[in-house]
């Protein structure tokens, strides 16, 4: 009895162990696959850049410069808006809130590019603002 794969196994020639060769191939799909790889990375590339550049250069900018409780019923904001030449209609939002954080006084109004002090009226004391910011109308994110 001889076992297969020992020294004494006699080797039948002419009989080929390469799939490919006993069976045949199809054509391959590998440049095809890499195409189509390489053109979804590349429209995913400039939609990230485009994404980033639009979202790091808004129409309108804001930060709150100060806030002062003139009384109960009184809130004064200053506050620095920045606002391109092309933007249409800007608006801005700020709260004043109580000691329990409710909302008291809200208002929304239209910048200009520059400072702006606009006052809050309140139906009780405020103790603090929060500044939600300024967007546009094609620009739907507050900043």
């Amino acid at each position: 009895m001889r076992i297969l794969g020992s020294p004494t196994h006699e080797r039948i020639v002419g009989v080929s162990v390469d799939l490919a060769d006993r069976y045949g191939t199809r054509p391959g799909r590998r440049p095809l696959v890499i195409g189509i790889s390489i053109v979804i990375a590349a429209i995913a590339i400039v939609w990230v850049s485009w994404a980033t550049w639009l979202q790091a250069t808004p129409g309108v900018s804001s930060a709150i410069n100060t806030w002062e409780v003139v009384d109960d019923h009184t809130v004064t904001v200053v506050a620095k808006v920045r606002l391109d030449d092309d933007v249409d209609t800007p608006v801005c939002r700020v709260q004043a809130l109580a000691d329990d954080h409710t909302t008291v006084g809200e208002l929304q109004f239209t910048p200009v590019d520059g400072i702006n002090e606009q006052t809050i009226s309140t139906e009780r004391g405020a103790s603090s603002v929060n500044w939600i910011g300024c967007w546009s109308k094609d620009q739907p994110g507050a900043k």
